[in-house]
């Protein structure tokens, strides 16, 4: 097992990452930008080192900074966390050239599975669903609308770098598909230096549900179940819960065999995520996350499975210490992202100090934050402030208890996203699980 790990990230998944090695009895160092200087979790490392100025690109993002950082007080590991650096393919080969041990996927894995349209042809190998469409990359509008025509309208571009809904644009006809063909390349070229566009049908009116996978070097892949991540605005989460309303026992299975099957095909180790769009008894595939995901604990909860902990053990080259049939799921989980945005003003960024922080407990209450009444949030970085995780022994009671949560939970000083979150679980839709990945645009003025 590991002596030392670098966590190299901020904010609430780098805490999280800080309480798993704590809890495992391994020393951790935390990175930190100028502009995270005060964060509080900094003092529950062993260690802090400052790697830079605020921006990311001088400091999170910064592949020679956080090497310099782990070799000088001589890690044997680096966990990323997520975001950032955590899917750089170039970033994984590096720590492991320094003799780190990179907490996740190896660098060719992660390039594989992380250009969309390379992980396409994976998956089709491994004879898992996807959605129809080119085969490749688009080479230029007039290829676009042959594939078009072959598939039919409406289709989807869709950057093969990237994620976040950047590089993406739908098209209901030839006039509209040159246009937006043009549009998600420039796009995806600003956003991500990489301008390569495949075409996809555009499945309308889908559930976008994902499952949790777990592997280690010895060939050993399990699944954690699944996660609806349909509550979405502009295909940015805001509400996941597991296990899905729109599976039926016998997809949850060819699903979860599906993510496993695909896993194996490339060799894949740590944890990761395979997502898929469900549209009636079918479901395709999307991509896979080669990371933990910011929606880990709902699966940590309804399956007993400390994700993070069993990361930092494959990772080390221990075997997984159960199999799929010891798996035991129970009860229901829903996880609401509580953000620094004020949802009234189109989820404007609400950066500042938190001047009041009530925050909700009882039974079934899990908050995973790196806020607290004094904290200033910076305008820097992502605007997560907080992931409040509900369980209960099945969905409608854990509605209630969420219900309960958002009541209690009090944020000061700033807008949060707190409010629109209390509409969405009184939406009679949302109650009885009836609703697809156009639910927050067709019911909320966002």
């Amino acid at each position: 097992m590991f002596q030392r790990i670098l966590v190299a990230n901020r904010g609430e998944i780098a805490l999280r990452v800080l309480r798993a090695a704590r809890e495992m009895d391994i020393d951790t160092v935390a990175v930190y930008s100028e502009a995270d200087r005060d964060a509080a979790y900094l003092d529950l490392a062993n260690e802090k080192i400052c790697i830079g100025p605020g921006p990311s690109a001088q400091s999170y993002l910064s592949i020679p900074r956080i090497i310099a950082a782990a070799e000088v007080t001589d890690v044997d590991a680096i966990h990323p966390g997520y975001g950032f650096l955590s899917e750089n393919a170039e970033f994984a080969d590096t720590c492991r050239d320094h003799g780190i041990e990179f907490i996740g996927p190896d660098g060719e894995t992660i390039r594989q599975l992380g250009d969309k349209a390379t992980a396409r042809d994976v998956t089709l190998a491994a004879k898992v669903p996807v959605v129809p469409g080119s085969e490749g990359l688009i080479e230029d509008e007039h290829h676009a609308v042959k594939v078009a025509d072959g598939i039919g309208y409406p289709v989807l571009i869709k950057a093969t770098a990237g994620g976040g809904g950047r590089g993406m644009r739908v098209a209901s006809n030839k006039i509209s598909l040159r246009a937006a063909f043009h549009q998600a390349s420039q796009e995806a070229q600003q956003a991500f230096g990489e301008g390569g566009v495949y075409l996809e049908k555009y499945l309308e009116r889908p559930r976008h549900v994902e499952i949790q996978i777990l592997a280690d070097s010895h060939g050993n892949v399990i699944h954690l179940g699944d996660r609806e991540c349909s509550v979405q605005r502009r295909h940015q989460k805001l509400l996941e819960e597991a296990p899905s309303s729109a599976l039926s026992d016998a997809m949850r299975r060819n699903m979860g065999r599906a993510a496993v099957r695909l896993a194996k095909s490339v060799n894949y180790k740590g944890a990761g995520t395979v997502e898929f769009l469900v549209c009636g008894k079918e479901f395709f595939f999307i991509e896979v996350n080669c990371r933990v995901q910011v929606e880990h604990p709902v699966s940590e909860q309804v399956s007993g499975v400390d994700i993070v902990k069993e990361q930092i053990r494959v990772a080390a080259g221990d075997k997984l210490n159960f199999d799929q049939k010891h798996v035991k799921f129970s009860g229901h989980s829903i996880e609401l992202r509580i953000n620094a945005e004020d949802p009234a003003k189109n989820f404007r960024p609400s950066p500042g100090l938190i001047t009041e922080w009530r925050a909700p407990g009882g039974p079934g209450i899990r908050l995973d934050t790196h806020a607290y009444a004094g904290y200033r949030v910076p305008p820097t970085y992502d605007s997560l402030i907080a992931k409040l995780i509900v369980t209960a022994d099945d969905r409608a009671t854990c509605i209630q208890r969420v219900e309960r949560a958002l009541a209690e939970f009090h944020i000061g000083g700033i807008k949060t996203t707190l409010p629109i979150h209390a509409e969405i679980v009184k939406n009679a839709f949302f109650r009885k699980g009836d609703y697809d990945t156009g639910f927050v645009e067709e019911f909320f003025s966002v």
